[in-house]
């Protein structure tokens, strides 16, 4: 691609978002070879536990996508002052509903990981999901604090949190896993514990960060119900939308465990998706990155206005992503063949993993497509469309999961089914212009 002037406000804000988003998903590829060496039990176990905890967190994204998308447009309406307090009202809402929700999760851990169907580890997911829900508030703080500051257009301070969070994560991981000296290790319930201590450290980086912001500008800290409200009515779309993302999730992992050992299915074919998963999810977040980029611009732009430089960045950013897809895909495709020696020494989960993750390289220009769109579509605060268009899509891919025949062909379908229709409802609706709504859409 030819370099153009908007390239220049892309990569600025693409490049750390970049590095924040890659250094996250490859301490989870650690974390899982960590695990899986402690053997296959353990990282199927972690595989269920993980999923879930990724659908509980994962379902207050909107802390993160929504703050970005008010605050960017305070900024770009030239309202610092009410940009970060929308920001202070979203680490609010973080602590309001984190911490109900840790506590009746914790209850219901052992019902959350039947309801998957995942009975051979049943035991060791159970206890590895009620540590890591203690790290519920500091990862929704997390999330909030980070929408923050990427709608004050900084990237740099969230990839500083990452890379430093994570590599204390790993190393917690690794001392209290395997122990230390004549310190004895915990085995599988230590990577749960050095998961929550990183998260407690880099929440209260990131919130410190944004309260001092908040604090210059002349902003409360004291939190304002009327705001936290707002906010919180303001992520309702946002939620459903996330549930529908999560829901294909997790209807692909009970899809796997319904699978008969000889098709890919049983603790073998759970291990092997849980490592595609990782896999997957590591280049999501690394096509995700111009996503970011795309909320913080769009949710700008839109605020003070500017509906011509918001079409033409949409167009630029589209580009971007399907060639990071052509690239990711072109890497993954290469590495298929020995990647899952990083992570187990069991020949059957090895080769059940080659094919899954050649059809997920196939995937990713496709995924390019879908990653940047639904991130200015958010940036656009077009939450609504999101939900209803999420609803449609979870209901066209249910079938197409449920009759797989195989690890393979569930994955086909997940990449060329589930995807796929994501991208046509995200396609028809930037062709419009009914989400280009100008000017702040969020009063105190």
């Amino acid at each position: 691609m030819t370099r153009r002037p908007e390239d220049r406000a892309i990569l600025r804000l693409a490049w750390p978002a970049f590095l924040a988003l890659v250094a996250e998903p490859l301490f989870v590829l650690a974390d899982a070879a960590v695990v899986g060496h402690l053997g296959t039990t353990q990282l199927a176990a972690a595989g269920v536990a993980g999923a879930l905890m990724t659908t509980l967190v994962g379902l207050c994204i909107f802390l993160a996508y929504g703050t970005t998308s008010s605050v960017a447009r305070s900024i770009g309406a030239g309202h610092t002052d009410r940009a970060l307090a929308h920001g202070v009202d979203g680490l609010w809402l973080a602590v309001a509903i984190g911490m109900p929700v840790s506590a009746a999760s914790w209850m219901l851990a052992p019902r959350l990981v039947d309801l998957l169907g995942a009975s051979a580890v049943a035991g060791p997911a159970a206890t590895y999901l009620r540590i890591a829900l203690v790290g519920t508030t500091p990862l929704l703080l997390m999330l909030a604090a980070t929408g923050v500051l990427r709608g004050l257009q900084d990237t740099r301070t969230p990839l500083l949190a990452a890379v430093a969070g994570n590599v204390l994560n790993v190393a917690l991981n690794v001392g209290l896993v395997y122990g230390i000296g004549p310190v004895d290790g915990l085995g599988l319930p230590g990577s749960a514990l050095g998961s929550v201590l990183a998260q407690v450290a880099t929440a209260t980086f990131l919130v410190g960060v944004v309260a001092r912001a908040a604090l210059r500008a002349g902003v409360d800290l004291a939190p304002h119900p009327r705001g936290v409200l707002a906010a919180g009515r303001a992520g309702v779309p946002l939620v459903v939308r996330t549930l529908t993302l999560r829901a294909a999730i997790l209807l692909t992992v009970y899809a796997v465990a319904a699978l008969p050992e000889t098709d890919g299915g049983g603790e073998h074919g759970l291990a092997a998706h849980q490592v595609a998963m990782a896999v997957w999810g590591f280049l999501a977040y690394a096509l995700d990155a111009i996503a970011i980029a795309a909320q913080a611009i769009t949710g700008r732009a839109l605020g003070s206005g500017d509906l011509a430089t918001t079409r033409r960045l949409t167009t630029r950013m589209l580009q971007w992503g399907v060639a990071a897809g052509v690239v990711t895909g072109l890497g993954l495709a290469a590495a298929a063949p020995w990647l899952g020696r990083l992570f187990t020494r069991d020949r059957t989960v090895d080769d059940l993993l080659v094919p899954v993750l050649l059809v997920a390289a196939l995937a990713q220009p496709l995924a390019g497509v879908v990653f940047v769109l639904d991130g200015v579509l958010i940036g656009a605060g077009d939450g609504r469309y999101l939900a209803w268009a999420g609803t449609l899509v979870l209901a066209a891919y249910a079938p197409l999961a449920l009759l797989a025949p195989s690890l393979t062909w569930l994955w086909a379908a997940f990449g060329f089914g589930f995807m796929a229709a994501r991208a046509a409802v995200l396609l028809h609706r930037a062709r419009g212009t009914r989400w280009m709504r100008t000017g702040t859409t969020l009063t105190r």
